[in-house]
């Protein structure tokens, strides 16, 4: 059984990281704060029922999670606007743009993917239904594991399966909007070149 006196040396190291997850999840910086602080509160009085040996941020982030549910969400009010200053959102982006290209080099759409700047990625995200945005930041942002996502959650690893494939489809499907309103993306796809073109990509 952990002892409560280990509490601020084990979990407050963890607290910047909680805060851009609080700021990610509630978009309000006052709202953040009270989320982590009562996180905190709440992680401190149960601490003594944590199991030594087990993933602590991930036991943090689950108060943190719930608390958001059931406290800030029950407000019901709508979130003041709030520009994140760091960019740490972009890492999700490469990582989305990634996951094809490493098993297919790069491709046109990577290329469009990675030219969109960070605060269209940051609103796009923002704009996802949230408990896709919620998987999303988890697993992409985050880089917890499906297993501890699902614990996190309290939903089935199957659940968060799926609301990650559909939450990353809708940002790429957004951005790849954006692409095309911006002339980034050819409006039909161009047909393969069967002969060397005059005019070669430069590799």
């Amino acid at each position: 059984m952990a002892d409560q006196a280990e509490f601020a040396e084990l979990a407050m190291p963890y607290m910047s990281a909680l805060y851009s997850a609080a700021l990610r999840m509630t978009r309000n910086p006052s709202d953040a704060e009270d989320l982590v602080q009562e996180t905190y509160l709440r992680a401190y009085r149960g601490f003594g029922g944590f199991k030594e040996g087990t993933n602590l941020k991930a036991w943090l982030y689950k108060i943190l999670t719930n608390t958001f549910i059931n406290s800030y969400r029950a407000k019901k009010r709508r979130p003041d606007e709030v520009d994140l200053d760091d960019t740490e959102d972009f890492f999700l982006f490469r990582r989305l743009g990634g996951l094809e290209a490493a098993k297919a080099e790069r491709t046109p759409e990577t290329e469009v993917l990675e030219s969109i700047p960070d605060e269209v990625v940051k609103n796009a995200l923002e704009s996802l239904p949230e408990q896709f945005r919620m998987a999303v930041l988890l697993a992409d942002v985050e880089g917890f594991s499906y297993k501890e996502i699902a614990d996190i959650m309290d939903v089935p690893i199957g659940t968060v399966m799926s609301r990650l494939h559909r939450g990353r489809k809708q940002l790429q499907q957004r951005l790849w909007d954006f692409g095309r309103e911006r002339g980034l993306v050819p409006p039909e796809p161009a047909p393969a070149p069967e002969t060397a073109g005059a005019s070669g990509s430069g590799g």
